[in-house]
């Protein structure tokens, strides 16, 4: 077993070329292999997002993190855009929704964002990825994907896919706090059980054009309904297993069944470390416990850094330590490259266009 020092040193080493090991290589997943590679399928660097945003505390420190997943050799990782921010509040006791978008206004939050991340990328060269073989590790630093947490901007068009498309998002998680016209969520009363048939257009439209459908904060007969209607793998981000139901955030734990789901479909979890954990060690534990119901292709790494709620897992250095802790409670260093950026990899070349 490669403790901690050992896997940094064969990131490092694939960082500077020494390695010649490929994201396409780790996919396929042949040979055991010592190097390390990890994708985070959420996450706010900074919370860029949130910029001047009442209720939400920027601080400006997407240099920051970015630079941590550098230093922690990130292969890449879904920077997410929030739909539906100017709706929310931040409380003592969770998110609160305000009220409802006025009509063109989640279009226009949307282009604000997306121009203010793109302006971050441009001036401080960070790779924007587009591409499935973006993942090659041939660029430097971590490959920054586009997503947006949140359906709202679509206002109702499935053509507005287009031109997000377009600007170079490859993610859109359907549904987030505010209720939209795409499903229903986890956190609210249901208005469709499950998907409506908007949403069931905007699925098929994002098969067709090549973006990752994001299940992370949709109900379970919404997971199922976009799992029916889906010809591709999905994701769901960021989540965990359910356990006591007085847990802080329980509502945005899953069942076993919902797992399930996603799994059916080809797709990956990603392991969410947020304070519904106890402590860094059960959220080890409680990858474990994914992996036993959702079987070890389909889970990975959904940090929601920067925007989680008490997290467990704080800093990419410890992405390390949790890969070698997964091996440590007996998970194959083969399983563990899985886990942390291999299955990411096969859904991307799934469902990404390579070129």
């Amino acid at each position: 077993m490669q403790n901690r020092k050992q896997f940094l040193q064969n990131a490092a080493a694939l960082a500077t070329g020494v390695s010649l090991m490929s994201f396409k290589d780790i996919e396929r997943l042949s040979q055991p292999s010592t190097d390390y590679h990890a994708f985070d399928f959420h996450s706010h660097p900074g919370r860029f997002y949130a910029r001047g945003t009442p209720g939400f505390e920027n601080d400006n420190g997407i240099l920051k993190t970015v630079q941590d997943m550098n230093d922690s050799h990130l292969a890449g990782a879904f920077f997410s855009l929030v739909a539906d921010t100017l709706l929310l509040q931040v409380g003592a006791t969770g998110i609160t929704v305000t009220r409802a978008y006025k009509p063109g206004e989640a279009w226009g939050e949307y282009n604000r964002q997306l121009m203010q991340i793109k302006e971050v990328f441009t001036a401080n060269r960070i790779f924007h990825a587009t591409l499935a073989d973006d993942l090659t590790g041939k660029h430097n630093g971590v490959a920054a994907f586009i997503a947006v947490e949140g359906g709202d901007l679509l206002e109702g068009s499935v053509e507005r896919l287009d031109q997000i498309y377009k600007d170079g998002v490859r993610s859109i998680q359907l549904v987030h706090y505010a209720p939209n016209d795409l499903g229903d969520l986890q956190t609210e009363n249901a208005m469709f059980n499950g998907l409506s048939s908007f949403g069931k257009d905007v699925v098929r439209k994002m098969n067709k054009l090549g973006m990752a459908i994001d299940a992370a904060h949709a109900s379970y007969p919404t997971t199922k309904a976009i799992a029916d209607t889906t010809d591709a793998p999905i994701i769901l981000s960021h989540s965990v297993l359910e356990m006591e139901a007085d847990r802080p955030i329980a509502k945005r734990a899953i069942s076993k069944e919902h797992a399930k789901v996603v799994a059916q479909t080809g797709g990956v979890i990603g392991m969410w470390p947020s304070g519904f954990n106890k402590s860094f060690d059960e959220y080890v534990d409680n990858t474990l416990r994914m992996i036993d119901v959702a079987g070890v292709d389909h889970v990975g790494l959904g940090t929601d850094m920067d925007s989680n709620f008490r997290p467990v897992l704080s800093s990419y250095s410890q992405v390390a330590t949790w890969a070698e802790a997964l091996q440590a409670k007996g998970l194959s260093a083969q399983d563990v490259l899985k886990v942390t950026g291999g299955n990411a990899a096969r859904i991307l070349k799934k469902v990404i266009k390579k070129k």
